[in-house]
């Protein structure tokens, strides 16, 4: 099948490249590089361009004869989309609303869209659900939810069939060493323990530590981002066999606290983490876990990698790439 991948040169979206592509589908990678990298596009064709340029989407899916959309790009720092909340809205939903209206008026019918946990934002029962009520507390999240409501309402009205991918705490490098995690700035976890442990940032800044969980540490489901690729390629089978459209949480269904990562890279890569503790950030809720039996059914698809893989496979990336 040829796939355009929006966001293609991002962490999990160069991953998912590798995924397809050893899949015998054919990617086509549409990013604008503002935040992704190119050496990690390494397979499949490269269009330069931005969502926010119509002209360009209906090219692109037009040379290609796209046949489905995987769509990752858009902006994903939760305190900055509460600083800039605009440019989320634009950047995130709108620039959808152009590459929607592309697709349909070029007859592309499906497309596998990147959301997130944070449209549920505190839960009200763990695990979270699908059916769980969407509350979220930042614009980023909120631009999330208006994607998935928007579609809802093209699948209504024109017959676009869709997965709406909730992904929990993405983490970790692929096992062969191709790629890794890579942002500027890093505000993920795991990265920021793994190079306080490598000595490359001075310290860990641990926000809270008086919440209601064994040590005292919020609690969080990590998964690993090769596992979230793999799971994007059923989500293309599944849509292509069935052709019926749901939001699917993604995720192990297994917390582990801010505290036991600490732990675990310190006693995997053999070196202490300077940490500082700081105060609990507002919104922050104590525990994030998953229920993903739905994904798990519905895809044929199980994750296979543990909190130990992620993290020596994060340690392995950050050791030996971050001159990148």
């Amino acid at each position: 099948m040829r796939v355009l991948v929006t966001g293609g040169a991002g962490y999990i979206g160069s991953h998912t490249l590798k995924a397809l592509a050893s899949e015998g589908h054919q990617p086509v990678v549409f990013d604008n590089f503002s935040t992704g990298h190119r050496w990690a596009v390494r397979w499949g064709q490269v269009e330069e361009g931005d969502l926010a340029d119509r002209e360009r989407i209906r090219a692109v899916l037009q040379k290609h004869s796209v046949e489905a959309v995987v769509h990752f790009a858009g902006s994903a720092y939760v305190g900055e989309s509460v600083s800039n909340p605009a440019w989320y809205y634009r950047n995130n939903f709108v620039n959808t609303l152009n590459l929607l209206e592309e697709m349909n008026a070029a007859r592309v019918k499906r497309i596998i869209f990147s959301s997130s946990c944070t449209v549920y934002g505190i839960p009200e029962a763990l695990p979270i659900p699908e059916t769980a009520k969407l509350d979220p507390i930042s614009p980023y999240g909120e631009s999330k939810r208006f994607i998935e409501r928007m579609l809802h309402s093209f699948e209504a009205a024109y017959g676009l069939q869709w997965l709406a991918l909730r992904y929990f705490n993405a983490a970790g490098a692929d096992p062969e060493g191709d790629l890794g995690e890579q942002h500027d700035p890093e505000t993920h976890l795991i990265p920021l323990a793994v190079l306080a442990a490598l000595g490359k940032i001075p310290q860990f800044s641990m926000f809270g530590v008086d919440y209601e969980t064994p040590d005292g540490t919020a609690v969080r489901d990590f998964i690993h981002v090769t596992d979230l690729a793999q799971a994007h390629v059923a989500a293309l089978r599944f849509l292509s066999e069935h052709g019926t459209s749901m939001p699917l949480n993604l995720a192990t269904g297994v917390g582990e606290s801010v505290g036991s990562i600490i732990r675990a890279v310190e006693r995997l890569s053999g070196r202490p983490i300077p940490v500082e503790r700081c105060p609990r950030r507002a919104g922050d809720p104590a525990v994030l876990i998953a229920d993903p039996s739905r994904a798990s059914e519905l895809l044929n698809w199980q994750p296979r990698y543990g909190i130990d893989t992620i993290l020596q496979t994060a340690i392995r990336w950050h050791s030996r790439n971050d001159s990148k």
